[in-house]
């Protein structure tokens, strides 16, 4: 599907000036995240170096997102006949745990298990901020500054000016943003895994599909070129939805293809909002019986929700973006979602869980 990028900025613009159309009612379908009761989980990551060729290594994220409103990690530990290190990201935060092996290890082997505690989230943004909420000066630049693959200047910053013409304040400009991305793009499930997120690209060409690494990606670099604190979070799907979404949860206890990033935003008096237009064009493309309409009932109440909310049964593990990989001499990764190995000097394919090769699974505990 090729999209003419004149074609698609025309419609940003017309659609940032006629857009107050998802006011449409959530219909019959119950879509409603509410903070309340906390759910425990476990996560269990067994990753082995396949096919050995001399010094080996792996990093796999760990969950280093802690906030007190909707996600709290626990302890992580793990058993390796390598040598392990856990490491945090300068920059971001970022936890990963890095094994190394040596040349004549046979079976490189590494299992991690991990524990957090979440809950939906949600905020009412029909409701005037009544919060004394703000960043500081430096959190603001950091959360608005482009990265490698979102840059926030050039034509993305042309792409959101014309998005949010006749916009005033910081909420209706991101309003405008995130139903641009809804009425714009595509879930794309050709894509491998979660996307590349080269947002640049996807303007230049106008092909506008992809995945949650790449749509929301999209939402954030529009976003921060209009000056507003945003950022992707890097995770996983790790239980079905209790919404009776099949495309918006884990319907199975093995997760090891069930990668997805969400997004959030900062706005004054509300402080970090959830958001995940992305996974509205997955409920449009997947959810039963697939490649619904625009209007159709399911389509309508995910539109409508993941504007402020969303559902507790996701592991956020970080913010980082550009990631250098401790001891590797090999590209950085522009996302920490994937265990990443090596073997050899050579980098293995992350997307390819069979032959790497790593299973996760996850288990919901006692509730909190």
């Amino acid at each position: 599907m090729n999209i003419d990028r004149r074609s698609v900025l025309k419609a940003g613009m017309a659609l940032s000036c006629t857009l107050e159309l998802p006011s449409l009612a959530r219909a019959d379908v119950n879509f409603d995240p509410t903070p309340g009761t906390w759910r425990n989980f476990e996560i269990v990551t067994r990753l082995a170096i396949a096919n050995p060729a001399g010094v080996s290594q792996a990093w796999v994220p760990l969950p280093s997102v802690d906030q007190k409103d909707w996600i709290r990690p626990q302890d992580s530990t793990w058993t390796t006949n390598g040598k392990a290190t856990r490491w945090r990201d300068p920059h971001y935060g970022a936890e990963l745990l890095h094994v190394a092996w040596a040349a004549n290890a046979e079976a490189p082997t590494v299992e991690i298990t991990s524990r957090f505690a979440t809950r939906d989230r949600a905020v009412n943004l029909s409701m005037p901020a009544k919060q004394t909420v703000a960043l500081s000066a430096a959190e603001r630049k950091f959360n608005t500054a482009g990265t490698e693959l979102i840059p926030v200047d050039g034509i993305v910053k042309h792409t959101s000016d014309a998005i949010i013409a006749g916009k005033t304040t910081e909420l209706e400009k991101v309003r405008a943003i995130y139903q641009w991305i809804v009425e714009n793009t595509y879930r794309d499930a050709k894509a491998r895994g979660c996307g590349v997120g080269d947002i640049a690209s996807m303007l230049k060409t106008g092909n506008l599909g992809g995945k949650c690494a790449d749509l929301n990606a999209l939402f954030v670099g529009l976003v921060r070129a209009a000056g507003i604190p945003a950022r992707d979070i890097y995770g996983i799907r790790v239980a079905p939805s209790k919404f009776g979404f099949k495309s918006l949860g884990a319907n199975a206890e093995v997760v090891t293809k069930a990668q997805h990033c969400r997004a959030e935003v900062f706005l004054a008096g509300y402080g970090w909002v959830a958001t995940d237009p992305a996974d509205v064009r997955k409920v449009v493309l997947e959810e039963p019986p697939t490649n619904l309409a625009i209007d159709d009932p399911k389509v309508v109440a995910a539109r409508k929700t993941l504007f402020g909310a969303w559902e507790g049964n996701w592991l956020a593990y970080n913010f980082a973006h550009d990631v250098a990989l401790p001891g590797s001499s090999g590209p950085k990764v522009g996302f920490l979602m994937y265990p990443q190995g090596e073997t050899g000097g050579t980098r293995l394919d992350c997307l390819d869980a069979d032959n790497f090769k790593y299973t996760i699974t996850a288990k919901e505990q006692s509730a909190a």
